[in-house]
Formats: C-alpha cells, sequence, structure tokens
C-alpha cells in the first residue's frame, strides 16, 4: 500500500504512552529526517533514536597569512559563516618564495597567527599554493571538506591559471568577499616607504601624516614607482567591531586580567603573551594606545596600522575577550575601578622599558596597589622585529610589492559589488 506523505501523522511508543506527532515531527518526516517506520506509526524506534545526527559541514580556506592582518581575520570569519567547522591550509615558506617572493614571517609564525584566530577549527601546515587535483582529493577524503572558500579577488599562478580551477570545476567552490582597505602588500609598502622616506631625509610630520592616521600611501607624480602600493583608506564600521567582538561581558566574580600596548602590526609575539595573559584569569581586557600616543612615544614612524586597524586585529584574537580603544597610556585608579581589574601584567619583551623606571610609570597605581605582574614573553619578537625584516631585505621586498601591483590595480578596475560580509 503506498502511503501519501502529507496525509501522515506518525505515533512513538514509549513505555506504552502514545504520543501524537506534531507539526515539527510531521515536517522532519516530510523533508525524509525521519525513519519511514515512525511516520507509519509501528512504534519501533524510541524518540532518542529518531532523529539523525547532522554531518557538520566542513569548509576549507588556505593562504599565506603572511603579516597577518584584519582583512585576513574577516575572511576567516566569512568562511567560517559558510559552514560549521572551518579548516585552514597554510602554504609552506618555499611555495610563497616560489609564488610570490620571500615572506616576512616564517611558517611556524604564520601558525600561531592562524591558530589564534577565533573562527579557526583546524590548521593544515605546508598547505599547497595552489588546489591541485591530488591535494583536493585529500581535503575531501582525509579532510572530510565540503567545500573550498576564497575571495572575490583572483588568484593566478605564475603560469597564468586560476589556483582554484579545480574546485571550481568539481563544483565545491564559494566566494567571499574580499576586506578593503589592506593587503599585506599594502602593509609591506607603508614599511618600505618608511625606509625610503628616511633615506630621502624627509620630514617627520610627514610620516606622521600617513602613517600615524591611517593613510596609506601617498599619491605620486606619474612615472614615479609606489613600491607596489596603492592608496586606499580602512573605513571603520560599528558592524565591523560588532561581527568581531564577542559580545559578553565578565561574569559577576570573574578574575579580570588588565593588558596595554600599541599591538602594531600584530605579530605572534603579540598572541603568545595574550595567550600567556589570559591563563591568569576569566577574562581578558586588552587597551590598545590611540595613535598619538603611539607616535609620541614611539617616533613619528609610528604606528603603521591605525588605531581602528590594530583594535580588529587584537579582537579577532581567541584568548581576548574586549578591547579598549584608545586606551590611556597611564593605567589609573580609576581605570581599575571602573572595570573592576584584578591583574595587570606587561610582557618582558616590550617597545619601551617604561614599566621598569621609577619615576613616570605607567604602571605606577597598579605596582602601589600590589596588582601588577610582569609576565616572561614567550617569543623575542616585537613590531621593531617586523620592521627590521622588511629593512634588512627591503630590494627584495621592493620587487615582490612591485610584481603584485599589477594584479592589485587589475582587481579595483575591474571589480564590482559583492553581498555577503
Amino acid at each position: 500500500m503506498v502511503w501519501e506523505k502529507e496525509k501522515i501523522v506518525g505515533t512513538c511508543l514509549i513505555g506504552g504512552a502514545t504520543f501524537a506527532v506534531g507539526a515539527s515531527f510531521l515536517h522532519l518526516f516530510l523533508k525524509g529526517d525521519l525513519p519511514l517506520g515512525l511516520g507509519l506509526g509501528l512504534g519501533l524506534i524510541p524518540p532518542w533514536k529518531c532523529f539523525r545526527k547532522r554531518k557538520p559541514v566542513r569548509v576549507y580556506m588556505d593562504g599565506c597569512f603572511d603579516m597577518m592582518h584584519y582583512g585576513h581575520c574577516n575572511a576567516l570569519r566569512q568562511a567560517r559563516a559558510l559552514g560549521d567547522q572551518l579548516v585552514v591550509g597554510v602554504v609552506s615558506d618555499e611555495e610563497i618564495i616560489a609564488n610570490k617572493g620571500p615572506p616576512v614571517t616564517p611558517l611556524h609564525e604564520r601558525l600561531i597567527m592562524v591558530k589564534a584566530v577565533k573562527w579557526v577549527d583546524e590548521v593544515i601546515p605546508d598547505a599547497p599554493y595552489a588546489i591541485t587535483e591530488e591535494f583536493m582529493k585529500r581535503l575531501f577524503d582525509e579532510y572530510q571538506i565540503d567545500y573550498i572558500i576564497h575571495g572575490d579577488d583572483p588568484c593566478v599562478l605564475p603560469d597564468g591559471t586560476d589556483a582554484y580551477a579545480a574546485a571550481k570545476k568539481a563544483g565545491r567552490y564559494k566566494q567571499i568577499k574580499r576586506t578593503e582597505g589592506v593587503s599585506s602588500t599594502d602593509i609591506v609598502g607603508r614599511m618600505l616607504l618608511c625606509v625610503r622616506e628616511r633615506s630621502n631625509s624627509q620630514s617627520h610630520s610627514s610620516l606622521q601624516r600617513q602613517f600615524s592616521h591611517g593613510h596609506n600611501s601617498p599619491r605620486f607624480e606619474d612615472g614615479a614607482s609606489s613600491a607596489g602600493t596603492r592608496v586606499s583608506h580602512f573605513l571603520p564600521t560599528s558592524r565591523r567591531i560588532v561581527q568581531f567582538s564577542n559580545g559578553k561581558g565578565p561574569g559577576p566574580d570573574a578574575r579580570i586580567i588588565y593588558i596595554d600596548g600599541a599591538f602594531d602590526l600584530f605579530h605572534a609575539g603579540h598572541v603568545e603573551i595574550l595567550r600567556r595573559a589570559r591563563e591568569l584569569g576569566d577574562f581578558l581586557l586588552v587597551g590598545i594606545h590611540n595613535d598619538l600616543t603611539v607616535s609620541g612615544k614611539r617616533g613619528a614612524q609610528h604606528p603603521i596600522m591605525n588605531l581602528h586597524e590594530r583594535s580588529l586585529s587584537v579582537l579577532a584574537c581567541r584568548y581576548v575577550d574586549e578591547v579598549i580603544i584608545g586606551a590611556p597610556w597611564e593605567v589609573s585608579k580609576d581605570t581599575i575601578t571602573t572595570f573592576d581589574i584584578s591583574l595587570v601584567v606587561h610582557g618582558t619583551v616590550a617597545e619601551s622599558d617604561d614599566f621598569q623606571k621609577e619615576e613616570d610609570n605607567p604602571y605606577a597605581v597598579p605596582i602601589s596597589m600590589g596588582i601588577f605582574q610582569v609576565l616572561e614573553s614567550p617569543l623575542d619578537i616585537s613590531t621593531s622585529t617586523i620592521i627590521k625584516r622588511i629593512v634588512a631585505n627591503h630590494e627584495a621586498y621592493q620587487k615582490r610589492n612591485l610584481k603584485k601591483e599589477a594584479s592589485e590595480k587589475k582587481y579595483y578596475e575591474q571589480k564590482s559589488f559583492v553581498t555577503g560580509d
């Protein structure tokens, strides 16, 4: 006898009691998510076995993640929203050198950065630059990947072919919107410009305007090289900050840890000290100094990234619960009381040694209260370390940026509106 699904109202027998299957049960049955025996009222399947557990949708995104920034993090956030679990492939140093030029940050530092992003569930080290048929099969079989994700900007191999052609052909490719206003090429270009302008003895006030207030490279006269860097303007929105925020405050008895700094060119050293700080309590509050404060303390070339760019990078870190955007240089009694801070910490690796001074110490108040602690920094990396890498090998990075400039220019000339994000 053939039953029409629309006419079936099944029943389950639990210990002799009969329960009518309501609209939600019927809806699941019509979709084919309930066993036919249940729909026919055979009463042979206990209710806790009536539902088939849905397989999580696993998505894959890869990248170099060199000089990792909030644009990378936003891409990972968007990718994670397309599935239940996000697996990220981090391209090897050798593959980057072969396809793009030397990376600024080595693989082990890039792995620390990617693993710390709160939307990442799993990481594959030494991923290939191009999605080959062989690697794609490994993703599908070994890692149970359902879809491969990439941004709307083209990823072209040295031979001119699409790095994601195989995934597109297999029908397992999904696209996300590229985050405007920043790229690794752009950030390296900002530092290259610093090197060049210092060598040309240009004014510090010029650098102050360009870097401390969020502007990228200035426009050049026709024929002048921009070192592969275009002019871009990052426009922070409240929506983006909400997307990056946890949206949760500390519990009533939470032990709140406070750490502050510039967090410029957010790097593996930052991530590791934040991890250490978070281990000391229940809630990690991070104070991020504003551009004028950083510039005044570290010089006119700083910060490379503006306040909102730095804030988003810190917010994307899984160890951070909340940030103060534009935190005061001195940790006052009012700040400690307002945020109910239990402990103020500082790493041993820092751009300045103000935390060790007897006079004009920004941590004088928490020190006097007995709630200040110096943490041994797990990695000997600072923002200056990253800048020195660029300076030491600036010719190679300038060449890399010039190579990238053409594809960047083409993308922006041809780009159209993409929904999402």
